[in-house]
């Protein structure tokens, strides 16, 4: 996973000051806060019993030490690395009773300790409450002289290997199987879970494939908890991977759930197209594809792989909903349920849906007028800002 970092100082000063607000010396966990630079809190073991005796789940979930971890994957055998990420490395692993693990081991990398603890506990504290077929399954932790989580193997790797492999061809009904279940497995995390959940790194690299291409959410080493009070939060510095974000996200920090709706919409013109959300020559999918899904210009969207073997029906439900979800004003875009809805060909064709208002506007009005993302200058920002990156 590519991951680039930005940082914004724009803050919103009424939910700075909200008392339950996530500052970087803080990491929440459901109705519980661990302060992350105690003086008391002198190791990392004992911040993990901390965890463990204040949300009861995460007892529940096995505490491997390094030991075992290390016969389980060989001594983390190179042979063994399955994926890299900004701060992360995946090993395949096997425990005594023949279960294939994954073992996620935190990286130090350009991280303070107290900032890898940090986001150790965070991710950690929420994947622990996660209980959904299309999110990832933790098995256990180690915070014994590292940070590893052992999560449930994902034998066929992740969706970015599957689906840009030239040598592959993923067919269409399994394509539009996993964008259902990436879905149903965002839907949860948003409105389902004790508290909402935003991912905030919603990618095809972090869509892992189990049994049967099943797809799981991974990675959540970026999720928030958003308090139920709350419509949006706001962060810094801004992390993620750049392709994906949201304009108010990448320009503004704003985290709600609108930002993993938009991410989501970018992966299904993933699952479309078969193009990156930036290829080689540094080109952003969105850019690329607001003037063909205007044009419903079908014979340049489609991945040439499929050969023209997909279901009609289905491609305009899903070039339906990736209009929607990539709208750049987000309470334009629709929410999970919506989108499911569409998807499933419960909800009225995108005319029909026009007519329906949030707040007063159409959900879906202008989701591809090229013009108004001209106006709005969202096109020249995401250029700025992949400039910015790409340098």
């Amino acid at each position: 996973m590519a991951e680039q970092t930005f940082k914004d100082t724009d803050k919103d000063k009424d939910i700075e000051d909200d008392a339950h607000s996530e500052q970087s010396s803080h990491v929440a966990y459901g109705d519980t806060d661990i302060s992350s630079d105690s003086d008391n809190q002198s190791s990392i073991s004992s911040r993990v019993r901390l965890l463990m005796r204040s949300r009861r789940v995460v007892m529940r979930k096995r505490n491997f030490s390094l030991a075992e971890l290390t016969v389980a994957t060989d001594g983390f055998n190179p042979a063994n690395l399955v994926g890299r990420g900004g701060h992360a490395e995946v090993y395949k692993g096997c425990l005594p009773d023949g279960q294939v693990v994954a073992v996620k081991r935190i990286t130090k990398k350009e991280k303070k300790d107290e900032d890898r603890v940090g986001e150790f506990l965070t991710e950690l504290g929420i994947i622990a409450h996660i209980n959904h077929p299309n999110a990832a399954h933790l098995i256990g932790f180690s915070s014994d002289t590292d940070l590893h989580l052992v999560l449930q193997f994902a034998p066929h790797g992740s969706l970015a290997t599957l689906l840009h492999d030239p040598e592959a061809k993923l067919e269409w009904a399994l394509r539009y199987k996993i964008a259902i279940g990436i879905a149903e497995g965002l839907q949860y995390l948003h409105c389902e879970c004790h508290r909402r959940i935003i991912h905030r790194d919603i990618t095809a690299s972090n869509i892992l494939l189990m049994e049967d291409y099943q797809p799981q959410i991974s990675d959540f080493g970026l999720a928030k908890w958003l308090p139920e009070k709350w419509v949006h939060h706001i962060v810094s510095p801004i992390e993620g991977t750049f392709g994906y974000m949201s304009p108010e996200y990448f320009m503004h920090g704003i985290v709600h759930e609108k930002i993993d709706v938009f991410s989501f919409g970018v992966l299904l013109l993933e699952l479309i197209t078969g193009r990156r959300a930036v290829d080689s020559s540094r080109q952003s999918l969105v850019i690329w594809a607001k003037p063909l899904l205007e044009q419903s210009n079908i014979k340049e969207l489609m991945d040439p792989r499929l050969e023209d073997d997909y279901d009609m029906i289905e491609l305009q439900r899903a070039m339906s909903a990736a209009a929607a979800c990539i709208h750049h004003l987000p309470n334009l875009r629709p929410t999970m349920k919506q989108v499911i809805q569409i998807l499933n060909g419960e909800t009225p064709t995108t005319e029909e849906t026009k007519k329906k208002t949030c707040g007063g506007r159409a959900m879906l009005l202008d989701a591809c007028d090229v013009d108004d993302y001209t106006s709005t200058n969202y096109l020249k920002d995401l250029n700025r800002h992949m400039q910015l990156v790409m340098e």
